[in-house]
């Protein structure tokens, strides 16, 4: 079993730990560019990765719909069905991100009054940014269809492949053009839309030379099968309600940060949140281990292996809790110099604000270990009804604690809320399911 999920969580890891690695590059770029005005750049670029993690977090249904139900057909031996359910997944969406395109104006616009600051040169920066990167929202989208269809498949080491050369390559475009070019926070945007359309095309075609032979014909009446359909947009539905609520928590986060007036707190809670991505995701890495087989072993109705598996994933998602505890509690102000210029004027005075901080990212690593898997398992069980309702009930109480103690103890009420928000997410998820009993119950 540990072989089984290794298998499937080391890719992940790797792939996924390139990503807010790209952030912290992007972070560490957009402080050497900004000069002495470092911090206004580093919270400008926050602001806009806030913009488009709201419209690619909200389209991440795409990928968690695909995966469960590609991984129970897979369990299942029906290549038919997971055929069927790779078209699907690329109709939509590719639908979704041409609309989100079409759509850049009020969604830019609305975007940036409600997240950007009052100072002029702040909103010109995020408009620069945002105007640049939607060109890549598109492809964006495609990737989350192609690989769930892949973790569905048990196949982890192409997302791995394509995450890597997708954010070396965007590490490598944003520095030719922010740092040996003139472009600024455009040329990391512009980065973006050069790698991701990169990673969709070279990922199309891996899956056309691995997957077809074992890929059926179908025909576009199959595709849109009315009962078919329902029942993924039902799943995708439920999801898309989930993606909402943490979307608005991440969004709400970013916010809160700017309406302090502090420039100062901003820049900090965007670099201490890059910290926590960089545990998020690795830890991810077994909520993909979970999903997949989980999926696989409903389909497969082998529900021995799926307490196995529910049981290992959850050790190991704590094992990794622990390690990063260790890593924070000992180097965290050296990861933290990685994210400014040594030269800039601002460096003291973000290094005094992120101690008083920086004791919530310690403890949120240990508060994160169960809700990953718990998702995981959700997504692989298609129980995306517990999914949908834990976030809800876990978004209430981050923004009852955000709002109710924020006039009270400041910033630390904003941590205070997302570390109780990502703890309550794992427990209710747990007895939502009759402490995992209807998930085994699945696979009998």
């Amino acid at each position: 079993m540990n072989r089984d999920i290794l298998r499937i969580a080391l890719p992940n890891i790797i792939s996924n730990i390139t990503v807010p690695l790209m952030g912290i590059v992007s972070t560490a770029i957009a402080g050497r560019t900004g000069g002495a005005d470092a911090a206004a750049t580093i919270g400008a670029l926050s602001i806009g990765v806030a913009i488009f993690n709201f419209i690619y977090w909200n389209c991440s249904f795409i990928r968690m719909g695909t995966s469960g139900l590609t991984a129970q057909a897979y369990g299942a031996e029906q290549n038919k069905e997971y055929t069927l359910m790779l078209w699907r997944s690329l109709v939509v969406a590719l639908g979704v991100g041409l609309l989100a395109f079409a759509l850049q104006r009020p969604i830019g616009e609305f975007s940036i009054d409600f997240m950007g600051t009052d100072v002029e040169q702040n909103r010109v920066l995020i408009a620069d940014y945002f105007y640049t990167r939607i060109w890549a929202v598109p492809a964006g989208i495609l990737l989350f269809a192609l690989n769930g269809w892949l973790t569905g498949m048990q196949n982890a080491v192409v997302p791995m492949i394509i995450a890597i050369m997708v954010n070396l390559l965007h590490i490598g475009c944003s520095y030719l053009f922010s740092i040996e070019g003139t472009m600024g926070l455009s040329g990391i945007a512009l980065a973006s839309v050069v790698a991701q359309w990169s990673g969709v095309v070279v990922m199309a075609f891996i899956i056309f030379f691995m997957y077809r032979r074992r890929l059926t014909s179908v025909t576009l009446a199959e595709v849109f099968d009315v009962k078919a359909m329902r029942k993924f947009f039902q799943i995708n539905g439920d999801i898309i309600i989930r993606t909402f609520c943490l979307v608005a928590v991440y969004t709400f986060f970013t916010k809160a940060s700017a309406d302090t007036g502090d420039t100062n707190i901003l820049a900090v809670n965007a670099m201490l949140l890059q910290l926590f991505t960089l545990f998020s995701y690795m830890n991810d890495g077994f909520a993909f281990a979970a999903e997949a087989l989980t999926g696989r072993f409903i389909g497969a109705k082998d529900s021995v292996s799926l307490r196995r598996c529910v049981k290992m994933c959850l050790v190991w998602s704590f094992a990794i809790s622990f390690l990063f505890v260790g890593v924070y509690v000992g180097w965290w102000k050296d990861i933290f110099m990685l994210l400014i210029s040594p030269e800039s004027g601002d460096v003291a005075t973000l290094l005094l604000v992120a101690e008083e901080y920086i004791g919530w990212i310690i403890v949120i690593p240990l508060a994160a270990a169960m809700p990953f898997v718990m998702d995981g398992i959700m997504v692989g069980a298609a129980r995306s009804r517990i999914m949908r309702n834990s976030m809800i009930y876990s978004s209430i109480c981050y923004f009852a604690i955000l709002y109710g103690l924020g006039w009270l103890i400041g910033n630390n009420a904003l941590w205070m809320a997302f570390t109780m928000f990502m703890f309550l997410r794992g427990v209710f998820q747990f007895f939502m399911s009759k402490r995992l009993q209807d998930i085994y119950t699945d696979a009998m």
